[in-house]
């Protein structure tokens, strides 16, 4: 087997950078936040399909659709923030839209008595799109 193996190689074992680049705070914050709300959406939809299948009277079509746009958005939700982990900058602008539906939502929230619910969720969609912007993140990504 003399030959085979081509000069200057390492042989069987790869050779092992390390990151000197460690995540930014900034992006582990949006990650963890995107997760949380993953999580949170995800637990909405678990009420839903449960609501679903208990109901008496019900519309069937749009019950389903609604659990499905939940269980939907928790899996984009998820899916993005593993995503920006991994530094995946197509990741960033999907994300970004995602929290900006949050003023509107949150919007009428407040416009329909549930203030103290729709200015956190507000708050949180514009805190989480400055932190995907914010400069470090935007050097993380490889914008910059």
């Amino acid at each position: 087997m003399g030959g085979t193996v081509p000069r200057g190689s390492p042989g069987i074992v790869a050779r092992v950078t390390i990151d000197s680049d460690p995540t930014p705070v900034t992006l582990r914050w949006a990650v963890r936040l995107l997760r949380g709300e993953a999580v949170a959406v995800g637990l909405v939809a678990a009420w839903l399909v449960w609501a679903d299948l208990t109901a008496t009277t019900t519309d069937l079509t749009s019950a389903l659709l609604v659990t499905a746009f939940a269980v939907g958005a928790a899996a984009a939700l998820w899916a993005l923030g593993g995503a920006l982990a991994r530094r995946r900058a197509g990741a960033r602008a999907p994300a970004i839209v995602l929290q900006l539906m949050l003023l509107p939502v949150g919007w009428f929230m407040v416009q329909g008595g549930v203030a103290w619910l729709g200015v956190p969720l507000m708050a949180l969609g514009l805190g989480v799109t400055a932190l995907l912007v914010s400069t470090p993140t935007t050097r993380a990504l490889g914008f910059e």
